[in-house]
């Protein structure tokens, strides 16, 4: 039996807390830190034989997550998610008022079909915003709408991040709620949208009688590789749904059919696929790991219970993961490190439900995430040409970014406190 240095738990915190720190600040990956950071505490300051490092690898979480990432790379190489969103702008016939709805509708259901929030914002926010500038939309209302709505989809259990937080919620004794985490989150962020939607100009645009056309009323029919595409994914979210199959082996499955049936470029999927987020969740999730076993987590959860009362931890949580979340990658390194403390934030500070902190963590971690500072709200900046608009875009955004701590503060501690 391993005997644990009281000091080391204070050294691993310390070394999570660089990492961490270093994810707001720089480029580099901290997943590929925290592994190193993990060989070094562990093995040469704990004892530890490296193979016990080595087995806080997520070998699990990284097959679900290549396999997922491999089969939604193929459907964006090969023009599929981009035909599916023509075909939802096109529905909207040039009303106006209904064009950034259906973006928030159409990036929640892409989102929650399997790319996740950043790949289809990349797909959905070039569009959104030319569209925008086309038909005389608010800049700032339509990235409310897609920003918002490629978020509201992210912890659906086919979603990348939806895949970690599945992972996270079952190691902390919460197994079975993918759907009622996706839930929570998707409320969330379609009450902020809808807020932003007419608080900025949602109702001048609804009673605008004109209706512009669009580029996507003029589209092509769906292509041979594109149909056979969409009916993979419809496959896998039935056998996922219906008969409980592993999404990862079941993505993996039919990645190899598109690429049997040359449905898709194979070697272009797999360079696309965010082989850099993947190791970043992978790597902290080491490094935490080694956390728990040196008793950091214990030592850092009593630290939160100081501050924090029965009454006051969710909205204090809330708005704490929200300030880091803004500077940091949520699903690479913030609940990976927060969420498997839930447990112990209960036993610390006397109340609360574990579903309740860890609910929280994962819709406040996500709400600032239209911020210019993340990548979503990046994106949309991106998509628009340099210049004035560019910049007041960004402070728009910033703005909200930071509003939304304290909206997600409220959000949570009225649906969870």
């Amino acid at each position: 039996m391993w005997a644990v240095d009281p000091s080391l738990g204070w050294i691993t915190l310390g070394a999570l807390a660089l990492a961490v720190t270093l994810s707001c600040t720089t480029q580099l990956n901290v997943g590929l830190l925290s592994i190193a950071l993990a060989w070094i505490i562990g093995v040469y300051l704990g004892g530890l034989p490296v193979e016990q490092i080595a087995a806080g690898f997520p070998i699990n979480l990284f097959l679900t997550l290549a396999g997922v990432s491999l089969l939604f790379s193929q459907a964006n190489v090969n023009g599929t998610l981009e035909k599916v969103a023509q075909e939802a702008v096109r529905l909207c016939r040039g009303r106006v008022g209904l064009v950034p709805i259906s973006y928030f509708v159409l990036g929640a259901l892409l989102a929650s079909i399997g790319p996740g929030n950043i790949a289809t914002t990349g797909l959905l926010a070039p569009m959104a915003m030319a569209t925008a500038m086309r038909m005389g939309i608010p800049l700032f209302l339509m990235a409310i709408m897609v920003g918002n709505g490629a978020n509201s989809g992210s912890l659906s259990p086919f979603a990348p991040t939806g895949v970690i937080v599945t992972e996270l919620m079952a190691k902390i004794g919460l197994p079975g709620l993918e759907w009622r985490t996706w839930s929570y989150n998707l409320a969330a962020h379609a009450v902020v949208a809808f807020a932003g939607y007419f608080l900025f100009g949602g109702v001048k645009l609804i009673v605008r009688p004109e209706k512009v056309v669009t580029a996507a009323e003029a589209s092509k029919p769906l292509d041979r590789s594109q149909l056979i595409t969409l009916m993979v994914i419809a496959l896998l979210i039935v056998g996922v749904v219906v008969a409980d199959v592993s999404i990862g082996m079941a993505a993996f499955a039919g990645a190899v059919v598109l690429s049997l049936f040359r449905a898709a470029d194979e070697q272009e999927a797999i360079k696309r696929m965010p082989w850099g987020s993947i190791l970043m969740v992978c790597g902290v999730t080491v490094l935490v790991t080694l956390l728990q076993k040196t008793s950091g987590m214990d030592i850092f959860t009593g630290l939160l219970a100081k501050v924090a009362s029965p009454d006051s931890i969710i909205p204090f949580l809330a708005v704490l993961i929200g300030l880091i979340s803004a500077y940091s990658s949520t699903s690479g390194v913030v609940l990976p490190f927060f969420l498997p403390m839930a447990p112990g934030l209960v036993q610390s500070v006397g109340g609360g439900t574990v579903l309740g902190i860890a609910s929280t963590m994962n819709v406040a971690g996500h709400l600032v995430d239209v911020s210019p500072l993340s990548t979503i709200g990046a994106l949309c900046i991106a998509s628009i040409p340099a210049g004035k608009e560019n910049r007041r875009l960004f402070n728009q955004l910033l703005a909200w970014g930071i509003s939304m701590t304290g909206a997600g503060a409220v959000i949570s501690w009225l649906f969870f406190g």
